[in-house]
């Protein structure tokens, strides 16, 4: 069995409840929002989704690697649950055995996956919502309360000081998601760019009473 991504490489996670951890990054190339037109302002690899070559991967490979080095596996994109990538996404996670799974999503198809999955797996579903529009505001504020009491999903935000991104932070206050769940992360490409926005972002965590992610993959240059 193989998988197609264009990227497939071992490091640390960056970002949310894992930093730190060791982890095989296997990034899968299409994004709905991209290719449906919508997009995200800070997405950090829409360059890379658009230039880079599909690679074929077999699951015996990564599972050797995963074996071998005792890492993690982090599946990112691009986004896992696309209709391009959510059938690999599930047949990954089912057939490899590995004892920590970070999957970051957007959310597009992220019940069908969890539905799925096996749920004897390690996985954690790191929830990034992409909120620019109130179209997209109502789909997370739709989501939420259908993936709320899953102790595997946890939010990843970029913090910024718009409307919708505060609107959306009061709903997840108003209907007490778990606060040890959220991470506030701040927006920026470079080192400078995250130290600079980091102390609103803490602000915004101390009043909201979440977590704060640092995005070291950026500050560190490790990825």
């Amino acid at each position: 069995m193989e998988i197609k991504v264009i990227e497939n490489f071992q490091s640390f996670q960056g970002e949310g409840p894992d930093s730190g951890t060791r982890q095989l990054i296997l990034r899968f190339k299409v994004c709905n929002r991209v290719r449906d037109g919508h997009g995200c302002q800070f997405c950090d690899t829409k360059l890379k989704m658009r230039i880079s070559n599909e690679m074929t991967v077999s699951l015996k490979e990564i599972q050797k690697v995963v074996s071998n080095n005792k890492t993690g596996i982090l599946c990112t994109g691009g986004e896992p649950t696309s209709e391009e990538n959510i059938e690999s996404t599930i047949k990954l996670i089912n057939k490899i055995d590995c004892n920590l799974w970070n999957i970051e999503t957007n959310g597009y198809q992220l019940i069908k996956l969890i539905e799925q999955v096996d749920v004897s797996k390690n996985v954690k579903y790191i929830l990034s919502p992409k909120i620019f529009s109130e179209e997209d505001y109502n789909f997370y504020t739709e989501l939420i309360p259908k993936i709320q009491n899953n102790k595997n999903i946890f939010i990843k935000l970029v913090y910024e000081e718009r409307e919708l991104v505060i609107r959306f932070l009061d709903y997840l206050n108003n209907i007490d998601f778990n606060n040890q769940r959220i991470f506030l992360m701040p927006e920026g490409v470079s080192r400078e760019q995250i130290l600079k926005n980091s102390p609103k972002v803490f602000d915004a965590a101390e009043k909201y009473k979440v977590n704060f992610s640092s995005r070291d993959h950026i500050i560190y240059g490790f990825v």
